[in-house]
């Protein structure tokens, strides 16, 4: 059965793949997007791009309103987006660290709370996947910002999880490490190889593989899993 699913950040990466897997299954797909205009394949594939910066409220109860009358509720959420502002702790400045986690940890509560507003209302059940990081698991140097905000979804997302749970409403928190987007094209090769020595299976990941665990986590088959943080990063984050 097709059901309504939003996906944010859609426009590439790992978000890109997410929307893709979610039309594949034969979901209603809508993804948002924050400058540049949708991406065109994705469109032209049928699914539904709305403009939204997540950092702006009023934006964010617009866009479910959008999709919600195109589609109805959501009742899918993958909160995927997230920039970095990477720099070391004695040389970021307050607006380095609070943007970061306004947009990876704040607006996820805020897309996560209106999501859930409706997933209530329709009381069908749902799912909330967030994406966090391997870099909240096992930190990195230059990124205590980033880390910050990654590792807060955890804790946000397995309290979620406990508010939920009696409401057959899933939270999943998934942690990719390494992976082939414009976050990882931005770093020197040599950072790459770097990185890659301490990865057991000794790659960069795929954005498909990534979207493939969400699309399981927000099946019926995963619909015993929640609080769960799912690490598909190659074993980087292995122990910690």
């Amino acid at each position: 059965m097709s059901r309504s699913v939003l996906v944010i950040g859609g426009n590439r990466g790992i978000g890109h793949a997410t929307v893709r897997a979610f039309l594949q299954r034969g979901d209603t797909v809508a993804f948002t997007y924050r400058t540049g205009g949708p991406a065109p394949d994705l469109v032209l594939d049928g699914a539904m791009a709305v403009e939204c910066d997540i950092t702006d409220p009023e934006q964010v109860e617009l866009a479910f309103k959008e999709v919600e009358a195109d589609q109805g509720p959501v009742e899918v959420l993958v909160a995927n987006a997230g920039i970095t502002r990477d720099r070391l702790l004695l040389r970021m400045s307050e607006e380095d660290f609070s943007t970061v986690v306004e947009t990876n940890l704040t607006a996820s509560y805020r897309l996560a709370k209106r999501a859930t507003r409706s997933m209530l209302k329709a009381k069908r059940g749902g799912r909330i996947i967030l994406v966090s990081s391997a870099v909240a698991l096992k930190g990195e140097a230059g990124q205590t910002n980033y880390a910050a905000s990654k590792a807060g979804l955890i804790g946000f997302g397995r309290s979620l999880a406990r508010e939920l749970g009696s409401r057959q409403i899933t939270v999943n928190i998934v942690t990719p490490g390494l992976t082939d987007t414009d976050m990882a094209a931005a770093l020197s090769e040599e950072r790459v190889q770097e990185i890659l020595r301490d990865v057991p299976l000794g790659r960069i990941g795929n954005p498909n593989e990534i979207a493939a665990t969400i699309s399981f986590l927000a099946s019926e088959e995963a619909a015993y899993i929640t609080g769960a943080v799912v690490p598909v990063d190659g074993g980087i984050s292995m122990g910690h």
